[in-house]
């Protein structure tokens, strides 16, 4: 009951802090700016290819960006909680070693939860409509949010790990910038230079992307477009374990 109370306690502590900072109004901004800056000047370029939906073909990539989103406000509040020693402090409490992370870790499913939502509204509003069913629709949805959570503790462990929020920022804000842009989340693959076509067609963005438009489609799910997603999740779980792992070691020292 004193473990629970104190997860509760610093979970709500959490959410109070997101909710001063404004973190909640940034989930619902940042999805809708996104589908804006992109929908708004490439529609009609897009929708002028035979087949293509512009607002259907976008969705993914607005919900995957609303996951990235919450992972770097993840990495910061880790970052703050070591930079400002409220770690070192928990250790000397008596208290079970996870609760903090755990605490955190449920602070960015209610984050993830809101910008998924948010994510959905936006998506709803540029012209997507969901067209694989309630399975699939429920498939597609409980991808990102199962991407956004691994996200989450890979971006926690970097805070952990960097120690200060400006080092934090460095370390996630340009790869998160260059796979989003360099996936065919927001063009066709076709679209890209030949150079660049393989790396835009198997990083991990371009492959969440892929698994999320079969699943929101009349089309069951093959394990060929389903196995890349599936590694790459179990890569960024073995990446999050160790990332968290070092930076408890590095808290002790």
């Amino acid at each position: 009951m004193r473990t629970a109370r104190q997860w509760w306690t610093l979970t709500s502590r959490g959410l109070l802090k997101v909710l001063r900072n404004g973190e909640f109004l940034f989930a619902f901004i940042a999805p809708v700016f996104l589908a804006v800056c992109f929908y708004l000047p490439l529609r009609k370029v897009m929708d002028s290819a035979p087949g293509m939906d512009y607002g259907q073909f976008l969705m993914p990539i607005i919900l995957l960006q609303a996951m990235s989103f919450t992972a770097t406000s993840a990495a910061m509040r880790s970052a703050f909680d070591v930079s400002r020693g409220i770690n070192t402090r928990f250790r000397v409490l008596p208290m079970a070693g996870w609760v903090p992370l755990s605490a955190r870790l449920g602070t960015n499913i209610v984050l993830l939860l809101v910008s998924l939502i948010c994510g959905a509204v936006a998506s709803v509003v540029i012209g997507w409509r969901p067209d694989g069913g309630v399975g699939g629709t429920a498939l597609l949805f409980a991808i990102p949010l199962a991407i956004g959570v691994l996200l989450a503790l890979v971006a926690d462990g970097v805070g952990l790990v960097a120690g200060t929020p400006e080092a934090t920022s460095q370390m996630l804000g340009l790869p998160t910038m260059i796979l989003g842009m360099v996936s065919t989340g927001f063009v066709p693959e076709e679209r890209f230079p030949d150079w660049i076509r393989g790396f835009a067609r198997n990083q991990p963005i371009s492959q969440f992307v892929e698994v999320m438009r079969a699943a929101d489609s009349s089309q069951s799910m093959t394990w060929s477009v389903a196995a890349p997603t599936v590694y790459w999740c179990l890569g960024l779980a073995a990446l999050a374990a160790y990332l968290i792992v070092v930076g408890s070691r590095k808290a002790r020292v």
